[in-house]
C-alpha cells in the first residue's frame, strides 16, 4: 500500500501540459520564479531547478509558439529536421534536432534508433529501451544538451522521455517539436500510437541577455493551468 501511494504521489508530481507552447510557457515561468544568478560558457544566466513535466501535442501551428515563438527559428529548425519550409505545421517521422540526428542514427557505427525499436519489439515490457547521446571522454565542448532518451510502451502507447543535462529554456521549444518526429518514428516502427513526451530538465536557465524578452512574453500570457489528469 505505502509502495502504491509513493507511487501515485510521484505521477501527481509530474506536471502535464496539452500543448507545447503552454509547457514551455510554464517552463520560462519556473525558471524566472526560481532560479538563481549563475554563469555558463556563454555568459550570465538565471539558472532555475531542476524540472520534470509532461506534453500531449506539439506542433508549429501551436498558438502560443506562433504568438511569442522565433518564427524565423522555428522555420530553420523545420528545414534541418527534414521539413520543406512551407510544411512546418507538419512533424515528420525521423526528424531531430540538428547536430542531434547523426548521435540518433550512428553513435559509433550504431542505429540507435533501429536499435530501441528492436529490442521493444523483442521485449515490449522492458525498460532498458535507453538511448544515450553522450560519448565518454569526449571533449567538453562537444557534450550535446541533450544527454538520453528513454522509450516506454505502457498502456498500449509509446512513451518518450527526453533528459537534458541544461537547456536554455528561452529557446527550449526548438528542441521538442523535432523530438517529437523521433517518437512518432520509432511508434510507427512499432505500429503503436504515440503517447506522450516527458522532459526532464537538469539545469534548466534563461540568458541575462534575453530576460527582457522573457519578461515580456511573461508579461502578456496568463499563467498556464496544467492538466489535472
Amino acid at each position: 500500500m505505502a509502495e502504491g501511494r509513493e507511487v501515485a504521489a510521484a505521477e501527481r508530481a509530474v506536471r502535464r501540459w496539452n500543448s507545447c507552447g503552454t509547457a514551455w510557457l510554464a517552463l520560462l515561468r519556473h525558471v524566472w520564479a526560481a532560479g538563481e544568478a549563475g554563469m555558463d560558457e556563454h555568459g550570465p544566466i538565471i539558472e532555475g531547478p531542476p524540472v520534470l513535466f509532461e506534453v500531449n501535442a506539439l506542433s508549429w501551428d501551436d498558438p502560443v509558439l506562433c504568438h511569442h515563438g522565433d518564427r524565423i527559428r522555428m522555420a530553420r529548425a523545420a528545414r534541418e529536421s527534414g521539413q520543406p519550409r512551407d510544411l512546418v505545421r507538419r512533424v515528420e517521422p525521423g526528424d531531430a534536432p540538428a547536430g542531434y540526428s547523426v548521435r540518433l542514427r550512428d553513435l559509433q557505427g550504431v542505429d540507435q534508433i533501429r536499435w530501441v525499436t528492436d529490442l521493444l519489439r523483442a521485449r515490449p515490457w522492458t525498460t532498458s529501451a535507453w538511448i544515450s547521446l553522450t560519448v565518454p571522454g569526449e571533449p567538453v565542448d562537444a557534450v550535446p544538451c541533450l544527454a538520453a532518451l528513454s522509450f516506454r510502451i505502457r498502456g498500449y502507447q509509446l512513451i518518450m522521455t527526453a533528459m537534458f543535462r541544461s537547456q536554455n529554456a528561452y529557446r527550449a521549444y526548438l528542441s521538442y517539436i523535432p523530438l517529437r518526429g523521433v517518437q512518432v518514428a520509432v511508434a510507427e516502427g512499432l505500429g503503436l500510437p504515440v503517447g506522450p513526451m516527458r522532459v526532464f530538465v537538469d539545469v534548466p536557465y534563461v540568458a541575462v541577455a534575453d530576460a527582457e524578452r522573457v519578461a515580456a512574453i511573461l508579461t502578456a500570457s496568463p499563467a498556464p493551468e496544467p492538466n489535472a489528469a
